[in-house]
């Protein structure tokens, strides 16, 4: 299968992966066959690229890290307890909550055996949703990230735990913001980004009094948005004054936003939110910690056309393990833009051979 822009996407083609719904349920499954129309609905709700299918490439399996079982039970929990939130009178007031920490233990254990059967795969989140509820989905998308980051990285199956429920928990301070900002379609006047960056304290707030939280998870919430120069919020602190878990969760919170469809912006492609966070390395995020999320990440993704510097033109069919700037091309147009019989290149082997521009038809 290929990874197209919607836009790109004509009348007749047909879905290689499911789209879910804002809950996790499926809304359009497999070989569903795409209409103007169709497709016109698909780009209002903020899906900007489809798996679609394609006889060249019928034999690039695209794999969730996830299966649809725990991804539904993800979604389920974390819908449920936000809105229980959101629905409580005061905007402000924080509530306890002691079964809170208990309805996400089942889950978390869930998403780390998932991650553990492929502890070999690059983060590659491919499952496409529709983003009327973006909270619900980045919230588990960033919990997927730091999961399969602390894994490579060691951690114990408790620090695990902890890491991944401060990690799907980090922005639930938002769940007490104005719902009208979250769902804003233009960027922020400085008094709403002023209202929107309380969630972090909001959210430590809520998560600190918890009897099943640990004060660690909280701490996630509270330091998400601080960065290594000092320059974050909400205290400014930097360098070491920051937890490591924390460190881990602006990353993944910052790469996912940025492949995510936003209302006042379409969603970069892996190679182009990896390319700010390197230049973002340093100063605002630990420089060790974005080499090695770059080394974990597929930033060409399965499925990606793509041009060379030579002027052909492929599909990535594999990725590098070692190499995951270096992925394997399937070519099927030559320099001129005439169609061939497809061959593939291994980047990895060709060193004078570059990606050039990506989703050229």
């Amino acid at each position: 299968m290929r990874l197209l822009p919607t836009k790109q996407c004509q009348t007749g083609m047909r879905l290689g992966k499911v789209i879910y719904n804002e809950d996790g349920i499926i809304l359009l499954g497999v070989n569903v066959a795409l209409t103007d129309p169709l497709i016109n609905r698909l780009v209002q709700l903020g899906i900007d690229y489809l798996y679609i299918q394609d006889p060249n490439t019928d034999d690039v399996i695209i794999e969730s890290p996830l299966s649809d079982q725990t991804r539904f039970k993800a979604i389920t929990e974390i819908r449920n307890n936000f809105r229980s939130l959101m629905e409580q009178s005061s905007s402000k007031q924080v509530f306890k909550n002691p079964t809170l920490g208990k309805s996400f233990n089942n889950v978390l254990h869930m998403i780390i055996d998932d991650l553990n059967e492929h502890p070999d795969a690059l983060i590659m989140l491919t499952d496409i949703h529709v983003m009327k509820n973006y909270l619900y989905n980045h919230s588990l998308n960033v919990a997927v990230v730091v999961l399969s980051l602390g894994i490579t990285h060691g951690y114990s199956r408790k620090d695990l735990f902890t890491l991944g429920l401060g990690a799907i928990l980090h922005d639930i301070g938002k769940t007490k913001i104005n719902a009208e900002l979250l769902t804003k379609n233009r960027v922020f006047t400085p008094d709403e980004y002023n209202e929107m960056q309380k969630h972090t304290t909001l959210g430590y707030q809520i998560l600190k009094e918890e009897a099943n939280i640990p004060l660690l998870s909280a701490h996630c919430a509270f330091q998400h948005h601080e960065r290594v120069n000092g320059t974050g919020y909400p205290r400014g602190i930097k360098g070491d004054e920051i937890h490591e878990f924390a460190k881990w969760i602006a990353i993944a919170d910052s790469y996912d936003a940025m492949t995510n469809h936003r209302p006042y912006r379409a969603a970069m492609l892996p190679h182009e939110a990896m390319e700010v966070l390197y230049g973002c390395s340093g100063t605002l995020y630990d420089r060790k910690m974005v080499a090695m999320f770059r080394d974990n990440v597929a930033i060409y993704p399965l499925g990606l056309t793509v041009k060379l510097n030579t002027g052909e033109k492929g599909v990535v069919t594999k990725i590098n393990p070692n190499y995951p700037q270096r992925p394997i091309i399937r070519v099927f147009a030559n320099a001129d833009g005439d169609k061939s019989e497809p061959y593939e290149i291994d980047l990895s082997q060709k060193l004078m051979l570059m990606i050039e521009q990506v989703n050229t038809q």
